[in-house]
Formats: C-alpha cells, structure tokens, sequence
C-alpha cells in the first residue's frame, strides 16, 4: 500500500522525547500490573493466615480441654490420698510405727501430687490466655480480611459498570473495527486501524474521532480510571522515505500519542493519559495472513481504576503484629 507522506517531519529531539515517553509509560504499566498482581497475592497470603491461626486456635481449645481434663484426674486423685492420710492418722501408735515407712511414702506421693496439680493449673491458665489472645487476633485479621474482600469486590463491580458504560457508548461501532473486553481487571478499548488511520498515517480520520470523543465523554465521569494508549502494528516494515517514521516503533508510538492528544483535547485530564508505542512487538495473531496482520494493526485503550484505598488496606495488614506463638503442652 502507498502511504501518503506525512504533513510534517518529526525532529530528532521530538523522537528522543517520544522515546523517553514510551520507556516511562512501559515501566508504569508494568508497575500497574506488579500492584494488581501484589494485592492478588496479598490477599491469598491473608486467607492463608487466617486458616492457619483457626487451625492454631482448634489446637489451643483442645490442649485446654486435655489440661482440665488431667487437672480434675489430679485433684480426684489428691482428694483420695487426703482420705488415706486421714484414716492413716486414727490407726493406733503400734499401727503408726509399723506403717511410718507408708506415711512417709504417701506423704511423698501427695506433695508430688500437689505440685503436679499446680502445674497442671499453670498452663491451663497460660492456655486459656494465650486462646483469648488468638481469638483476639483472629478477629481482627477477619475483619481486616473483610474489608480487604470488599475493597476488591468494590474494584471489580467498578471495572465492570466502567466496561457497560463504555461498551454502550461505542455501540454503534461495528465490532470488527471495535471490541470492549475485560481483562486482568482491566477494560480494554481495542480499535482497528481501518477505524482509525489510512495506511502509513498518524492522523486519526474523523469517524475515528467520533468513537475517541464518545469515550472521553464517559472518561470524564470516571474521574478515578487512569487511561493507557498502546499503538500496535504488523511486522511490515513502513515503506523507505516516509516522511518523519523510521520504523514501526515511530508509527506505533505517533499514533498512539495522536490519540490520547485527542482524548485530552475533548476533555479527559491529561495526568491520567499515558501513550505507548509497542510497534509489531505485541501481536494478536500471526502475521501470517492479511486478516491476521489487520488484526494485529490496532490501537488499546486501556482503563485501570485507581486502587488507592485498596494499597491502602494492604499496607495496613502488613503493619500488623503477627500473631503470639501457642504454648506447648
């Protein structure tokens, strides 16, 4: 195809800072990714803990039940030699000399016995106040846990009404030149290149900035979704000599800023716009047939809410003591 020459030629100081961009916003989506991975991953070491500790805290009630148990065998048994003692003790003076030797044994027997008892007493209490402090912290991982399911829920329920919003403000498009999609809890916008750019060109034709101005309209009133722009391309190489591109990189990157220039122009806050070129690097397809290679010639708008609140609710698990170790038997 004959690409038309472009209206002006970008200048080596236009291509360093398109350069730059395109590193800084690759390693803020990659960084993006690492948070949504984290938090996935926090939040199953969190449900981890808190089984563990309930296996902890079953342990606990059951070594309470166990020392209670030995603690009323002791003191039965205690209440029994008492009684021998005393029966022991209205036997005749003959009796008393002939049995000193079992006295003395008994008498042995029962201070043994007593101190066992108080053992035993000892650690039922260290017990019982070692399951207060569990089911204490239980309680409070469980509520942390809570709060940390319900800021995800919250995540995903605002992804999903921001994929409705957008997906019936671009109805009218067809969906072969335009596809709404969720994925890694994100909202994709992935848009031909046959919707927006003639061949060769960085200049989005007007049908093209008819979808961009609908989807900055429902941007503007999702003020808390960070928006990435990926410009993507075959593996043709552009023709030699046109004008201002020296590779797929230039093209994916100048329409890539094209757009997200057009999105803030009609209205979206440029802070939240980030444009990226991936050039032939991220294909969808094989480029191994035209349909395959007009498939992978598109551009991503990517949405991300912001989940401030939810690293929030991270940070202040991971701030939390951990939990006292159970006493031994």
């Amino acid at each position: 195809m004959a690409a038309p020459a472009l209206n002006s030629c970008v200048t080596a100081k236009k291509y360093d800072d398109l350069s730059a961009r395109q590193k800084a916003d690759a390693e803020g989506k990659a960084a993006a990714e690492r948070q949504y991975r984290g938090a996935t991953a926090e939040l199953q070491k969190a449900t981890d803990e808190l089984a563990q500790l309930r296996l902890t805290q079953k342990r606990l009630v059951n070594d309470s039940a166990e020392t209670g148990s030995a603690y009323r065998k002791t003191r039965s048994l205690y209440n029994e030699l008492n009684n021998s003692y005393d029966k022991l003790l209205k036997n005749s003076d003959r009796e008393l000399a002939n049995k000193s030797s079992d006295y003395n044994k008994v008498a042995k027997d029962l201070a043994r016995r007593e101190a066992e008892l108080g053992e035993l007493e000892t650690n039922l209490q260290k017990s019982k106040a070692d399951n207060d402090r569990l089911a204490a912290d239980l309680k409070t991982r469980e509520a942390r846990l809570t709060e940390l399911t319900k800021a995800l829920a919250d995540k995903d329920k605002a992804v999903d009404d921001l994929k409705a919003r957008v997906s019936k403000a671009l109805l009218s498009f067809n969906s072969s030149d335009l596809q709404v999609k969720l994925k890694d809890g994100k909202v994709y916008v992935s848009l031909s290149e046959q919707l927006l750019f003639k061949s060769g060109s960085t200049k989005v034709d007007p049908k093209g900035q008819e979808a961009l101005k609908k989807l900055a309209t429902v941007l503007q009133e999702q003020k808390d979704v960070n928006v990435v722009v990926e410009g993507h391309t075959d593996n043709v190489p552009i023709l030699r000599g046109t004008a201002g591109l020296t590779d797929n990189w230039d093209l994916s990157a100048l329409r890539a800023t094209e757009i997200a220039r057009l999105l803030t122009t009609a209205g979206v806050s440029p802070e939240r716009v980030t444009a990226s070129g991936r050039s032939q690097y991220v294909p969808v397809a094989a480029n191994d047939t035209p349909q395959n290679k007009a498939m992978n010639r598109r551009t991503e708008i990517i949405l991300t809410p912001k989940l401030d609140e939810l690293f929030q609710i991270l940070g202040s698990n991971s701030a939390a003591p951990a939990a006292a170790p159970a006493a031994g038997k």
